[in-house]
């Protein structure tokens, strides 16, 4: 059994070319609260239910516990890492990232990417890739874009010959 997939290595993407990855993930407390208080952000809107009720974003409907915007990115991203990253040997640059729309407690999100530019790299046995990726909620609603660039395995140099 292979441990990556067979249609993911430099030579494979094209510009162009465009991905709705299979899976998707219902954010839980678990997912963000640990995560916003480690990384010390105090906005009690992230973990505090009572808050988010009473404040004028409640009001507005907003009566949930918001995600906190770093678990969005790496969540849309890690979702992607099953067609995109698999033969990556480098994260090279993440660019022009948005957060379009808030991600609350049980919403549902799902990801899309867009290959935007491949490139010869100075490694012989890689070449660069830059995605566009795009988070959207089960309201299809876009929650995220921004581009991320990666060194890419080369089939060439890196797949099984057998």
């Amino acid at each position: 059994m292979a441990l990556t997939g067979a249609q993911n290595y430099f030579e494979d993407f094209q510009p162009g070319a465009t991905y709705r990855h299979a899976r998707g993930k219902t954010m839980c407390e678990q997912d963000n609260v640990g995560i916003t208080l480690q990384v010390l952000n105090t906005a009690e809107g992230h973990f505090n239910e009572d808050v988010m009720q009473k404040n004028a974003m409640g009001r507005d409907g907003w009566n949930r516990r918001v995600q906190f915007g770093g678990v969005t990115i790496a969540m849309v991203i890690g979702l992607t890492m099953q067609d995109t990253g698999e033969n990556a040997l480098q994260e090279l640059k993440l660019d022009k990232i948005r957060l379009k729309a808030p991600v609350f407690h049980g919403d549902t999100l799902y990801a899309f990417t867009e290959v935007l530019t491949t490139d010869d790299s100075d490694q012989e046995d890689a070449g660069i890739v830059t995605f566009k990726h795009y988070g959207v909620n089960q309201k299809d609603q876009i929650v995220f874009e921004g581009e991320r660039t990666v060194l890419v395995k080369r089939r060439s140099h890196y797949a099984d010959s057998a």
